[in-house]
C-alpha cells in the first residue's frame, strides 16, 4: 500500500473561529483524515505580528483545538498541535528568511494590507511571516496546503523558496501544492458581502462564530444585507448578498443552487434570511455543544496537544537537520 501524501494547515487563534473558517476550511479538512496523514495546528506564532492579550491568547489557543476537535478532526486520525510547541517552525524559518528575497516579500498583497490596518505596528514580523509560514510547510515535506484564494500566493512564495533551497543544496524540501476544494465556501460578511467574512470585521453583526448562541445566530442572519430585488438567485455580481446567503444555506443543507432557488421561489427575502439562521444555528448546536464539553476536560485537551507536538516534532526534526546539515551546521 501507497505511503499517503502529507496535507498542513493551520489557523491563527486571533480571534474566534467563523462560521466562514468551518465552512471554507475545517469542514473539508475533516473529510481529508482518511485519504491524506493530515496535520493541523493552532499557528500562535503568527498572531505576534498583531499585539496579544496573552491570557486571551492562551485561552483563545486551547479554545481552538476543542473546536477542530468538534467539527470533526479526530485526534486518533490527525495530528493536531500547537505551533509554539514546535520550535523547529522558527528555527527553519529564520534559515527560510535568508533564502527569500526582500523583492519577493514586498509584494506580498496580505503585507500591503495588514500595514494599512496597523500604521502603528508595522513591525518586521509583519513582512517577513511568509518565511515562517513556508517553514510551516516545508518542516513537514506537506505535499498539499489546504488554502483560499486569498494564501494562494503564499503557498506559491513558498514553493519558490524551496526549489530555490533544492536548486542549490539538492531535493531537500517536497515542493508543495496548493489544495483548493472543489466544493470550499468562501463565506463572505453578512454585512459586506464584497469583503470576506473574518473574525477582525469591525461589524459584529457581519461576522458568525461556531461559538455562538443560537439567538445571536438568528439575529445576524435576520439583519443581512440584501437587494432591493426580492428575489432568491444565486449572482455573486449582482446580488452578492443574496448569493452569499445561498452559498451558506446550501453548504448548511447540502443542497445545491439551484434547490435552494426553487425552494424559495416567490417567497420573501425575510423567509430566506430565517431559514438560512435556522439551518446555520442545527448546523452549529452539536459543534458548539461537543466544544463546551472538551472544554471541561482540560486533561484531555492536553493530552491531545502533548501528543501532537510530540509527533510533530519528530518529524520537524528530520527536516531541520538535513538542513542544518547542508548549510554547513556542525552537528551535535
Amino acid at each position: 500500500m501507497d505511503e499517503k501524501k502529507r496535507m498542513l494547515s493551520g489557523i491563527q487563534p486571533s480571534g474566534e473561529l467563523t462560521l466562514g473558517s468551518y465552512m471554507g476550511a475545517i469542514k473539508n479538512w475533516a473529510e481529508r483524515a482518511d485519504e491524506f496523514d493530515c496535520y493541523y495546528f493552532m499557528a500562535d506564532m503568527h498572531t505576534l505580528t498583531v499585539r496579544q492579550n496573552p491570557a486571551d491568547l492562551r485561552r483563545r489557543t486551547v479554545e481552538q483545538l476543542a473546536q477542530y476537535i468538534a467539527c470533526g478532526l479526530d485526534p486518533e486520525k490527525n495530528t493536531l498541535f500547537i505551533q509554539s510547541h514546535v520550535p523547529q517552525h522558527a528555527q527553519l524559518a529564520w534559515i527560510l528568511d535568508c533564502y527569500t528575497m526582500f523583492g519577493e516579500l514586498s509584494r506580498m498583497t496580505q503585507f500591503k494590507s495588514k500595514s494599512v490596518h496597523h500604521e502603528d505596528n508595522i513591525n518586521a514580523g509583519l513582512f517577513t511571516y511568509p518565511c515562517l509560514m513556508a517553514a510551516d510547510i516545508l518542516l513537514y515535506q506537506a505535499h498539499y496546503v489546504p488554502v483560499g484564494e486569498d494564501q494562494k500566493q503564499h503557498c506559491e512564495l513558498t514553493r519558490d523558496i524551496a526549489l530555490r533551497f533544492n536548486g542549490i543544496y539538492g531535493d531537500v524540501f517536497t515542493v508543495p501544492d496548493p489544495y483548493i476544494a472543489k466544493v470550499g465556501a468562501r463565506v463572505m460578511s453578512l454585512t459586506s458581502p464584497e469583503n470576506k467574512m473574518s473574525k477582525s470585521d469591525k461589524d459584529p453583526n457581519g461576522c458568525v462564530y461556531l461559538m455562538d448562541p443560537p439567538e445571536v445566530i438568528a439575529r445576524k442572519f435576520k439583519r443581512a444585507v440584501t437587494d432591493s430585488e426580492m428575489c432568491v438567485r444565486y449572482d455573486p455580481e449582482n446580488k452578492p448578498g443574496i448569493s452569499n446567503l445561498i452559498q451558506i444555506y446550501a453548504c448548511a443543507t447540502g443542497k445545491d443552487y439551484d434547490a435552494v432557488e426553487q425552494e424559495f421561489a416567490g417567497q420573501g427575502y425575510g423567509v430566506f434570511k430565517t431559514a438560512v439562521g435556522d439551518a446555520v444555528v442545527e448546523l452549529c448546536r452539536p459543534i458548539r455543544e461537543e466544544a463546551n464539553r472538551l472544554l471541561a476536560d482540560k486533561a484531555y485537551l492536553e493530552s491531545v496537544y502533548r501528543a501532537g507536538a510530540d509527533k510533530a516534532s519528530y518529524i520537524a526534526n528530520r527536516t531541520l537537520r538535513k538542513v542544518y546539515k547542508k548549510v554547513g551546521f556542525v552537528q551535535k
